[in-house]
């Protein structure tokens, strides 16, 4: 009898703290998908999206997601704001908001916000702004950052290296690389998968011409019927892979691979559950970058005025593993690359040559094994 009695006030118990949870709005689903917000409905962090949303399973996902991680660990209040367009105007309309709403922390995911930091930058000072994947300029790519901001940037070449080179040691011959435009960070990306893909095939002791690419910029991060149709038309051709660098391009790519029955690598988070073709995915990690950001403001160790490039020495640049479909590329196999990419004994040509003149196209990087073909 006693232990039934113990048992039902168990039940009632949790269920007392179910209903609590509830008319509190403090489920955890809530509180990632809504935020928390005080009595007067501010929110002292915010984050603006770009041109999706926070559930994207991508850029904005990630960098909503290191928000809502240290929001609930320090008990602040936090929110997002979706501009209503993709202009300048609709970003800095959605930052004033941000403010007026009680935002003391704004975070920012996307080059899309380099001009709009500049604008508002030095009008409000008191305002803590964290731009991921850019810094703010004049539209002239000179660095003109304020003591109130930091640039995030990655190290991207180190991701796509890591993508290209387990894919050709997973047992790929036929790549692709489709990226979305082909601004700094996706031209990373795809420098470094020719070049990882082109150091497998080295260590494969595979001949010139035994890994062959196919590489474009599509010209948008949209998922649309003409890139599903692009990809489609490189299965058919036999491409056996395709890194799908460009937001939601790579659902049309996913789609596309869903029918011909190959195979897919995600690009800035983990995109396993998007689709049974995503063998892994070439990731930032923008959880730790967003909640590192924040945690450095608190604690009175922010370093503003600066653009940082974020790499692998401190775990922000990476393939997944955890989730990864393969059955020739190992956990060890993995390990023992990127420690030399830890290491600094990887030299990878990123966007830029030797003299910092810009490098244009694929066919440049230097590659002793890849084939390039770029297509325009």
């Amino acid at each position: 009898m006693k232990t039934k009695k113990f048992v039902a006030l168990l039940l009632a118990l949790v269920m007392l703290l179910g209903v609590a949870a509830a008319c509190n709005g403090e489920s955890g689903d809530d509180l990632h998908k809504e935020g928390r917000q005080d009595a007067d409905g501010k929110a002292e962090i915010a984050l603006i999206t770009d041109v999706g949303t926070i559930d994207d399973k991508s850029f904005n996902q990630g960098s909503w997601e290191g928000v809502v991680k240290y929001a609930i660990d320090n008990d602040k209040t936090f929110k997002y704001f979706q501009p209503t367009e993709k202009s300048d105007a609709a970003y800095i309309n959605s930052i004033n908001l941000a403010i007026e709403g009680g935002a003391k922390i704004i975070v920012t995911p996307g080059f899309l916000f380099e001009g709009p930091i500049h604008t508002v930058q030095d009008q409000f000072p008191d305002v803590h702004f964290i731009l991921i994947d850019g810094y703010p300029h004049a539209g002239d790519f000179v660095p003109d950052i304020s003591d109130n901001v930091i640039g995030i940037l990655y190290a991207e070449e180190e991701s796509g290296y890591l993508a290209g080179y387990a894919a050709v040691h997973e047992g790929y011959r036929d790549l692709g690389f489709m990226g979305g435009m082909a601004v700094p960070a996706v031209v990373r990306f795809g420098y470094g998968f020719l070049q990882g893909a082109d150091d497998a095939a080295a260590e494969l002791n595979l001949a010139a011409g035994d890994i062959n690419v196919k590489y474009t910029y599509v010209g948008n991060f949209d998922a649309t019927p003409e890139n599903e149709s692009m990809a489609a038309s490189w299965f058919q051709e036999g491409t056996e892979v395709i890194f799908a660098c460009g937001g939601s391009v790579g659902t049309s790519v996913m789609k596309a691979a869903e029918k011909a029955d190959t195979k897919v690598i995600g690009v800035d988070v983990d995109q396993y559950a998007e689709s049974d073709t995503v063998i892994t995915s070439a990731m930032k990690n923008l959880e730790k970058s967003v909640n590192d950001a924040i945690a450095s403001i608190y604690d009175d160790s922010w370093e503003g005025g600066r653009a940082v490039t974020l790499d692998a020495t401190e775990g922000y640049t990476m393939i997944s593993m955890e989730n990864a479909r393969f059955e020739n590329f190992s956990q060890s196999d993995y390990d023992a690359v990127y420690q030399k990419l830890v290491d600094g004994s990887i030299d990878i040509t990123k966007d830029q040559d030797e003299n910092g003149e810009q490098i244009l196209e694929p066919t440049e990087i230097a590659l002793d094994i890849v084939a390039v073909e770029n297509i325009k």
